[in-house]
């Protein structure tokens, strides 16, 4: 299908919805991203902020001067979150409004390309039926979409990509996206409006977190170990019994939920939240981590000073 006529079919639903607030991004073909938009789903995560402030100066220990957070960031996070900034740079100030949109069209998550009829107004065939439950997630609505997002991607991802290792932390991140994309896509049939935003895989993030960061010597312990990157995780039946785990699951779930049912911030009423590609990723986060660990229940061995 020709550029121009991919781009004119998708022009319809891109004109019509509203401007979405964090995963669930449209544009329309007259305007850029509105720059005042603010991705209130990350604003109200308060319960995470003493994670970020704990895991961003994980190399603390007693005795010992923290290190900078920028010097912490695994290269594997640093490319990633590039990728992200690079992506958006060109999408910005490079692309025109029409090879935009044909990046949307390829590259978002749109549910209704599932459907026979549908997908016959979208590019990329059977290719970018797979690819999208990824792609999406390095896309962002904005850069105020795309600057929260990098933040609470480093915070969570830096531990976990610390503890899996460069190809198993892709892997997770991919996975975890896709299971978000699944969850958005099955509450969501036949829908027309893209979704991008790495919400829901950052997400998936969060959820490997929790898994050892209040097991014993973890960052959230009470008492930190010298590693507590690479402490043994809690079992899921031993995470879903600890109260600060259920209390953190519970709020970051509540808010959740409170956006679904429509309750938004001062100023950001015409927003959408794609909360259900939220709870996706957290879910498949939290249930698919052991299969990615590497530490398992293994203590892992202390460096000896030579």
């Amino acid at each position: 299908m020709p550029q121009t006529a991919s781009v004119r079919a998708l022009n319809p639903f891109l004109t019509l919805t509203r401007f979405p607030l964090d995963d669930t991004a449209v544009r329309a073909p007259d305007h850029r991203w509105p720059g005042r938009t603010l991705p209130v789903f990350w604003v109200a995560l308060l319960p995470a902020r003493a994670y970020v402030r704990r895991v961003l100066d994980i190399t603390r220990s007693p005795g010992a001067m923290p290190r900078q957070p920028v010097f912490n960031v695994p290269g594997v996070v640093t490319a990633l979150a590039a990728a992200m900034a690079v992506i958006h740079l060109v999408r910005t100030y490079v692309l025109s409004e029409g090879a935009d949109l044909e990046i949307l069209a390829l590259f978002s998550f749109v549910p209704g390309r599932y459907d026979a009829e549908a997908a016959l107004a979208l590019p990329g065939g059977i290719g970018a039926d797979i690819w999208t439950f990824v792609t999406y997630a390095l896309l962002h609505a904005n850069w105020i979409h795309l600057g929260v997002n990098l933040i609470w991607m480093l915070a969570f991802a830096t531990p976990v990509a610390r503890r899996f290792g460069p190809a198993r932390f892709l892997a997770f991140f991919a996975v975890t996206a896709a299971v978000g994309a699944f969850a958005h896509l099955i509450t969501h049939r036949d829908a027309m409006v893209p979704m991008i935003g790495a919400s829901a895989a950052i997400a998936g993030l969060m959820a490997a977190a929790v898994r050892f960061a209040f097991a014993p010597g973890g960052s959230l312990s009470g008492r930190r170990g010298p590693l507590p990157d690479h402490m043994p995780a809690q079992g899921l039946g031993e995470a879903f019994r600890d109260p600060r785990v259920l209390g953190f699951m519970g709020v970051w779930i509540a808010a959740n939920l409170l956006f679904g049912v429509g309750v938004t911030m001062p100023g950001a009423e015409d927003g959408e939240v794609a909360w259900q590609a939220h709870l996706g990723g957290f879910f498949a986060g939290l249930l698919l981590f052991s299969f990615f660990d590497p530490v398992g229940r293994r203590l892992p061995r202390e460096k000896t000073a030579a």
